[in-house]
């Protein structure tokens, strides 16, 4: 993934999950892709670095990208604005275009799809494809400021009605997400990547709810079994839906917002969950979820995203994947993903953390870590482990990196003493 000019982001950062040519963990942390041209990708990676380093604006950058897929042709209208935040710290890129580009694969098929934009409209959008090896131009648009409109190259591999789904496309929306809405499906593939394979997540993670639908039918026992990996002593889970009501919110709520939560919620269904434990003669106990512990109700919201992107092979970002979490938890989660007897459909996980206890070469390859940090002009920098070249199974990372080698630590500097 390329993104420029977006929030922390100033100049054109590059990350990628691509293998490197060495072969440690080779077995567990990578696989091959069936496309034309084979080649090799990891199935993890972490990013680490300060608090305030950009690291969040970079899974934010994608989360933009998806949205504006997602939403640009079919729920904004002409002159509405797009999520774009550029880099505001310089004269240079104030008013100039975010840009944003990710190449993956479907179907067999590698996709190199792209486009910059400002929050009032896309100035270049493009989409290639390597269905046979060789790159094929389905299409681009370019804006011309000196003719105030956009040149246009659709290429002889793009079918269908090309030229509709041109004048259909507002300046404030993508080629790709108009074409599809207008029944394009050679474009649908790419259009679904974004739509079910790519799952984000911000510092809190998932709700519990999707766990909790998972508990409502035959994959109750795969949730369970999760849990009871992970070291969670819940003997079940029940789950039952309800309609909402105004004694389900809090009571110290603000009237104004409690309005508005009831007016949005009228009519809607909520999932009542409960946790059931064995007390010491055995017999079953019921408890509230709220009465759950932090860390057991976060990993229960996650066994539901992870179950699902291991049965599906779907690609995860998550950010400050540690929180409430303990060490061992975080290596668990990874592990399920670098493993291909637990991950047969090739699921990728990459995340946030400043969980350095899983920062060494039994957990990961040294292509799969990456750090981020500012420069001096207050810009997110991303570059991976393998620009210090650490030596292969005998570099010990977790301490090279909390002394300083690699950079992307906080400077923290004594404080006067107080009067």
């Amino acid at each position: 993934m390329n993104v420029a000019n977006f929030r922390s982001l100033s100049d054109t950062q590059t990350f990628s999950l691509v293998k490197s040519k060495s072969d440690e963990l080779v077995t567990l942390n990578t696989f091959k892709v069936k496309a034309a041209n084979e080649f090799e990708l990891l199935r993890s990676a972490a990013i680490y670095g300060p608090n305030a380093s950009g690291k969040s604006n970079f899974l934010r950058a994608l989360k933009t990208m998806k949205r504006i897929v997602l939403e640009s042709a079919a729920n904004q209208q002409r002159g509405d604005l797009l999520p774009v935040t550029p880099f505001r710290l310089s004269p240079d890129t104030r008013q100039a275009p975010s840009e944003f580009e990710v190449t993956f694969v479907v179907g067999g098929v590698r996709y190199q799809y792209g486009f910059s934009a400002t929050s009032q409209q896309v100035y270049e959008e493009w989409l290639l494809a390597y269905p046979k090896g060789r790159a094929q131009r389905w299409f681009t648009r370019v804006w011309v400021e000196e003719k105030e409109r956009f040149e246009w190259e659709l290429g002889n591999s793009l079918t269908g009605e090309k030229q509709l789904w041109q004048r259909s496309t507002r300046d404030n929306a993508l080629f790709l997400s108009t074409a599809v809405q207008l029944n394009s499906e050679q474009l649908r593939p790419v259009f679904d990547w974004f739509k079910t394979t790519l799952r984000l997540a911000n510092v809190g993670g998932w709700s519990p709810s999707f766990s909790a639908s998972l508990c409502e039918n035959d994959e109750k026992s795969k949730v369970m079994e999760f849990l009871h990996a992970a070291d969670i002593h819940i003997d079940d889970i029940l789950v039952e839906t309800k309609s909402f009501g105004p004694d389900d919110l809090p009571s110290d709520m603000p009237d104004a917002l409690r309005d508005v939560v009831i007016e949005e919620m009228k009519g809607k269904k909520t999932l009542d969950i409960k946790t059931v434990h064995k007390d010491s003669d055995g017999k079953a106990v019921t408890f509230d979820f709220d009465e759950e512990s932090d860390g057991t109700r976060k990993l229960f919201s996650f066994a539901g995203p992870w179950i699902d992107a291991l049965k599906n092979g779907y690609v995860l970002f998550i950010d400050e994947l540690h929180d409430n979490l303990h060490p061992r938890l975080v290596r668990f989660l990874v592990e399920l993903f670098n493993n291909p007897e637990t991950n047969p459909k090739n699921a990728q996980l990459v995340f946030t953390t400043h969980e350095t206890s899983i920062l060494n070469q039994e957990v990961f390859r040294r292509d799969q870590v990456w750090f981020c940090e500012k420069n001096k002009a207050q810009a997110t920098e991303m570059y991976p482990l393998t620009d210090f070249s650490p030596r292969k199974g005998r570099e010990n990372l977790e301490l090279a990196y909390l002394s300083g080698r690699y950079g992307a630590l906080p400077f923290v500097k004594k404080m006067r003493p107080t009067v």
